[in-house]
């Protein structure tokens, strides 16, 4: 390595991501590259993070107590994702490494992507297509896989952040729908206003909801926040759609009720456990799944590439990045 290289600030991209993304961060940093799509081990993780000052993450890399304290250089974690569930938030606060994630860029993407998978859900579009490929199609019924209208039914949202009110927007402005949302707070008057929601209790909203939304981060408090008693809450008719955090609905109770026939239908595009699937889920006809692919545009995608790199060398050469998590630590 050249004197020059190394005197760059080191960084590690922990997966393969926009080789023009690399370009970018190699003119200014000392790169190197896990160029495989597969998540390494925690312990190849750390081995990888050693010796380096930053690291490009993709929202699975765990990066906790035990690799902060194994790698004491580290100085910031640039997640190309708005979630950071991956990151334990207070160890690395605690250690002064920032934390970074990729807000805004990706909100009406992945509010296209929640509503792509709401009306694959209501409209039994999945099944209908299986139904099809296997042949079965042979004659008209006035039965044949009916589902749930969309427009001027009530949308229920759980998590009332960027992408939430994007949703309500949709669905307000785009469906005709009555919007009810819960949130751990409460939104401004004029931004209730905007978006045309009405904030209801968790129990109202799970009972009165025609389609429910799940847009909620993985946290403690929000670990099953859908579980069986709140599915037993919502009618027979409805639909849920996860694309928030795996472990924010608890599959199990979800796929009991799927197949109990508790809830018509179900969209998902996050797991617990992903890419692993509850095999009950994916025994259940009534649910339209993707893997995590609600941000997947080209330009989106490639707009969260871009963010974190911002990030990383906003703040490796300059002492500030664009979308903290913690600002503590730049201060």
């Amino acid at each position: 390595m050249s004197t020059a290289a190394s005197a760059k600030p080191a960084v590690f991209v922990a997966r393969r991501i926009f080789p023009e993304v690399i370009e970018k961060l190699s003119a200014q940093l000392d790169v190197s590259h896990n160029q495989a799509d597969e998540r390494l081990s925690p312990d190849e993780l750390i081995a990888r993070v050693q010796g380096k000052q930053g690291v490009f993450t993709t929202g699975s890399e765990r990066i906790d107590a035990r690799l902060l304290a194994a790698c004491p250089g580290l100085r910031i974690c640039a997640n190309m994702a708005v979630g950071y569930n991956n990151f334990d938030v207070p160890a690395m606060t605690a250690a002064g490494v920032l934390a970074t994630n990729a807000p805004d860029v990706l909100t009406e993407t992945t509010a296209d992507g929640g509503f792509a998978l709401l009306m694959a859900a209501a409209r039994r579009v999945t099944e209908g297509e299986h139904y099809l490929r296997a042949g079965r199609w042979q004659r008209w019924s006035y039965d044949m896989l009916v589902g749930q209208d969309v427009h001027g039914a009530t949308l229920g949202i759980f998590g009332m952040g960027r992408i939430g009110q994007a949703i309500a927007r949709r669905g307000a402005l785009g469906f005709g729908m009555k919007v009810l949302y819960h949130n751990r707070t409460r939104l401004p008057a004029d931004e209730e206003a905007a978006v045309r929601a009405e904030y209801v209790a968790k129990d109202v909203l799970l009972r009165r909801a025609d389609h429910v939304m799940v847009v909620l981060p993985l946290t403690p408090q929000t670990r099953h926040y859908v579980g069986a008693a709140e599915l037993a809450l919502m009618k027979p008719s409805a639909t849920l759609v996860n694309i928030g955090r795996g472990g924010v609905v608890d599959d199990a109770a979800l796929a009991r009720a799927l197949r109990e026939g508790r809830i018509a239908a179900a969209g998902l595009d996050v797991f617990e456990g992903e890419p692993q699937v509850h095999p009950e889920l994916l025994a259940c006809s009534n649910v339209a799944l993707t893997p995590h692919i609600a941000s997947a545009s080209l330009p989106t995608r490639l707009a969260m590439a871009h963010l974190a790199a911002d990030n990383l060398i906003g703040y490796l050469l300059h002492g500030q990045a664009q979308t903290p998590i913690n600002p503590e630590v730049m201060a």
